[in-house]
Parts: C-alpha cells; sequence; structure tokens
C-alpha cells in the first residue's frame, strides 16, 4: 500500500490547463486503489480546495463529498502516538513537523512509500521511501 499526500488529492481536482497530466497520474492513482491517506491529509485537502484564492476552488459540499468518497480507503487517525513519533522524524531528518507527521501516518498504517512532490524524490525515511508520481508527468 502506498500513502497519499495532500498534493495528489489537489492534483485529482485541478482543471488547470497547465496541470493536465498531473491531474491524469492522480486520478490513476486514486483509481488503482491500494493507498492510504490520514485525517491530517484529508484536511489539509479540505483547506486548499475551498480556498477562495484558487483559481479552480471547489465548495465546501464538493469537497466534503469527495472526502466521504476517499474514506474508502485506509485512513490513519490523528494520534499522539503517530504526533509523537512525528516529532523525532522532524528532528532526525530536518523537515517539517507536517511533512514528518505524512510519513508516520504512513508507517502507521503499514504503508513502505509516500507518494508527494513537497519531500525529496527517492529518499528512504527509515523504511518509507519517496516517490513523486509527477516527476516527468506531461501537462497535455
Amino acid at each position: 500500500m502506498r500513502f497519499v499526500d495532500t498534493n495528489v488529492l489537489l492534483y485529482a481536482i485541478s482543471h488547470e490547463p497547465e496541470e493536465a497530466g498531473k491531474a491524469r497520474t492522480a486520478n490513476a492513482i486514486l483509481d488503482g486503489g491500494e493507498v492510504g491517506l490520514s485525517v491530517q491529509v484529508l484536511q489539509e485537502f479540505y483547506v486548499q480546495a475551498t480556498r477562495a484564492s484558487r483559481a479552480d476552488a471547489i465548495t465546501h459540499d464538493q469537497a466534503v463529498g469527495l472526502i466521504e468518497s476517499w474514506l474508502r480507503f485506509p485512513v490513519q487517525e490523528t494520534s499522539t502516538i503517530v504526533m509523537s513519533a512525528a516529532f523525532a522524524t522532524c528532528r532526525r531528518f530536518g523537515i517539517s513537523y507536517w511533512d514528518a507527521a505524512v510519513l508516520e501516518a504512513g508507517r502507521a498504517l503499514g504503508c513502505d512509500v509516500i507518494l508527494s512532490e513537497d519531500l525529496d524524490h527517492g529518499t528512504d525515511y527509515d523504511g518509507i521511501r519517496v516517490e513523486n508520481p509527477f516527476a516527468g508527468a506531461a501537462s497535455l
């Protein structure tokens, strides 16, 4: 199982022409199943997808509907165990707490791959490898 970061969900709803390739890639990932999410990722999606300054913002009801549909995937709850592990990962690797929380939520779900364009592609964080699924995604 691969863990999906917020940017995958945001590209899945993008209608921006320059993001067409990333949108196709993101939707293929979600359609393929075998992915995990976290409450943090779903919360970040809601905030960013409904942001008034977003060119292709969606409504509250649309965002909630999408999030409810994604609950078919395993979702890691926010917990003190995940939070404490994220603190240690943040310190050890010098990354932001939020990125560390994504890594640790993925680890808690048993994922060995994090799909994200926010972390360094190919980096291994104690057994969890980051893959940027959009590296080379065409815009057409």
